[in-house]
């Protein structure tokens, strides 16, 4: 029993029924699961020939993670060497029901029948091999323990079974309550339901330092390969707490950050932590925050200077200690980055840039590379660009490629697959058909609630169901709001003034513009500060003062020509030539006709970037516009040619009631 030397060696410790000591230095404790594995090496020594190669095989392969894993319970062991050796499964079973229904002594005789293992000319169990050295400290560590600290084992051991018992009892009673339809039904709610997947892979209970160890190697693995198969950051907190209750010193427990806090003070923590990791020469951990630290304050209105500047800091570090993976994360930002603030040319740049990067690697025979996030990020962002460009056909290419590379099952396809949903969208809302745009929305939303909400709005519009429309949006701007989703409030605050604009309501819809201008300039989102000044220039026009629109308009075409999408290029186009008739009213006639030939010009650009988009509507809208330009210049075959142009998209996309010069976009 215990050593009569023992408070020279070690300090045992009793917490929630678990047994510790520290023996030599060596952190280990004897638990109920550990028990049970000490059954399961005894049984396998006994089984000897009796097991076949195969099994004998898959039971080595289950040894190791067993040893090291958490504690489990006694089912889920069972089940696990019952895929390898049923026979085996069932003999442990049978002894740890013996010694837990049985007495004190019984678990004495078994803990001095282990040391047998290790004597004789050929021993079962080589001292110095992992099954060895597990076997040595777990005999150790109950030979240190008191006579009281063996009882409290032994109390435990036999709760660890009853509690075993208790499930499959409350399951057999469960499965004959139960009729097939219904035990199907459960069964697919325990598959989907993701608590219990955490429970499965989490650490109930303590755990040693060489299985905390082990725990934190494998949730590092999984953050960094396959985030989907990791505890979640919630739970994964839970055991972090529980495992630094257990194991005070692990330093170890990677510095890692807290997951969730406030916004004000996360970037404080974030501050402090990237000047730590540098301060100790860890350029992971200082890139890492760096980059996480540009994320926030991107969404927190910083010009986009600063951003790239502190970014230039980390991609040093990056070359410095060749951090291939943190570049790729880097060039992924950057991406996101411009495309925040509307530079469409310089998000190309960066997504083109890492594209040839990793194209210069080297590739191994039959191992796909590059199955990262940061690859995904970039390839839908291409995706996205080129279709806002009108080029399908090469969108519909990337798109093939990324379900190709992360087919539907692996872990980044949502990604593409909102990107997808989003395309084709929006070129069915671009051709009228606004029933198949329609059909998108339920996709959308599963994938992005936000986003989803914000489309069935935009079908709503579309198809002149006003009240229903505004009272969605009026729901999902007080939501933006309260999650501070700035780019997502401008642009609800673009659809409601589109909505007052339906209504005749031009006055009202002046404010919220006002306001959605004011944020977009507040939070640098340079784009969609543009084109919120092109819908207010639009309400200048609405309200008879087409000179000063005229005015404005130039202070915001620049960037809407340079980084915007083809449909925003045509409407841009298309509003400058209305306000430039509109201005023409006042004019002298040889002035006048020289400022419609002007509007007609561009007209002209205006049709072609909404006919390479295939934008019916607006298409349509520009023929009947130049037709009566034509008209009032008195030039009949121009004129003929545009209302012939005009019937012919007419009839395949009928009017929806909405007057011409009540519809910016």
């Amino acid at each position: 029993m215990a050593s009569v030397h023992e408070s020279l060696y070690f300090n045992p410790m009793m917490t929630n029924g678990v047994v510790h000591a520290n023996v030599f230095g060596i952190k280990d404790c004897v638990t109920p699961y550990k028990m049970a594995l000490l059954v399961l090496l005894s049984e396998l020594g006994r089984a000897g020939a009796q097991l076949s190669l195969l099994e004998r095989r898959r039971l080595n392969r289950l040894l190791l993670p067993l040893l090291q894993g958490p504690d489990m319970t006694l089912s889920r062991l069972h089940k696990a060497i019952e895929e390898s050796c049923l026979n085996l499964a069932n003999s442990v079973q049978i002894r740890i029901k013996l010694m837990a229904e049985g007495e004190l002594k019984d678990m004495e005789q078994f803990f001095d029948d282990l040391s047998d293992s290790f004597t004789g000319t050929e021993p079962e169990v080589h001292k110095t091999s992992v099954v060895g050295l597990f076997l040595r400290h777990m005999i150790l560590a109950y030979n240190k323990l008191s006579f009281s600290q063996v009882y409290k084992l032994y109390t435990a051991l036999q709760q660890y079974y009853q509690n075993d018992e208790k499930k499959t009892e409350i399951d057999e009673t469960d499965m004959e309550l139960t009729n097939t339809e219904e035990l199907e039904g459960k069964m697919e709610k325990e598959e989907l339901d993701v608590p219990l997947r955490e429970e499965e892979i989490s650490c109930s209970g303590p755990l040693s330092q060489k299985q905390a160890e082990y725990f934190l190697s494998q949730q590092a693995s999984l953050l960094k390969n396959d985030e989907t198969k990791a505890l979640t950051p919630a739970f994964l907190q839970k055991e972090l707490n529980n495992l630094l209750k257990f194991n005070p010193d692990f330093a170890e427990a990677s510095w890692l950050y807290i997951l969730e806090q406030k916004r004000s003070d996360s970037c404080v923590l974030l501050e402090h932590s990237v000047k730590k990791a540098v301060h100790f020469g860890l350029p992971y951990l200082a890139s890492l925050g760096i980059q996480s630290l540009v994320q926030q304050r991107a969404f927190a209105g910083k010009t986009a200077n600063k951003l790239m500047d502190a970014l230039k800091d980390s991609d040093l570090l990056h070359w410095k200690h060749s951090l291939s993976e943190l570049i790729d994360i880097s060039i992924a930002q950057k991406t996101a980055i411009w495309r925040l603030y509307g530079r469409s040319t310089m998000a190309l740049q960066q997504a083109q840039m890492l594209l040839s990067m990793n194209s210069l690697e080297a590739v191994n025979v039959g191992v796909q590379q590059n199955n990262t996030e940061s690859f995904a990020v970039v390839l839908c962002h291409l995706a996205e660009l080129h279709a806002e460009q009108g080029c399908f056909a090469a969108a519909s290419e990337i798109l093939k490629h990324l379900k190709e590379r992360f087919p539907p099952s692996s872990q980044h396809a949502r990604l593409w697959m909102l990107f997808d949903q989003k395309i084709q969208f929006d070129r069915a809302m671009n051709d009228g058909k606004y029933h198949v745009a329609d059909s998108f929305v339920a996709g959308i939303t599963a994938l992005n609630s936000i986003e989803g909400v914000y489309r069935k709005a935009i079908v709503l519009k579309a198809q002149n169901q006003m009240s229903e429309a505004h009272k969605l949006l009026q729901k999902l701007l007080i939501h933006c709001q309260n999650i501070k989703n700035t780019e997502m409030v401008i642009s609800v605050l673009l659809s409601i003034a589109e909505l007052y604009w339906r209504s005749s309501c031009h006055t009202i819809a002046l404010p919220v513009l006002l306001q959605a201008l004011a944020l977009s300039r507040e939070y640098c989102l340079q784009y969609l500060a543009s084109e919120t000044v092109l819908n207010l220039a639009f309400s200048q026009l609405i309200l008879g003062i087409p000179e000063q629109a005229l005015n404005i308009l130039h202070t915001a075409i620049e960037p809407i020509l340079a980084h915007g999408a083809v449909l925003d290029k045509g409407c841009a186009m298309f509003l400058v030539a209305k306000c430039q008739v509109a201005s023409a009213a006042s004019y002298s006639q040889p002035k006048k006709a020289e400022a419609l030939e002007s509007a007609i010009l561009n007209l002209n650009e205006a049709k072609t970037y909404f006919a390479k988009v295939d934008c019916k509507e607006q298409l349509r809208d520009v023929l009947y516009f130049q037709a009566r330009l034509f008209h009032t210049l008195g030039k009949i075959q121009e004129r003929n040619k545009c209302a012939m142009l005009f019937r012919q998209v007419h009839q395949e996309l009928p009017a929806h009631g909405v007057p011409l010069i009540n519809a910016f976009k």
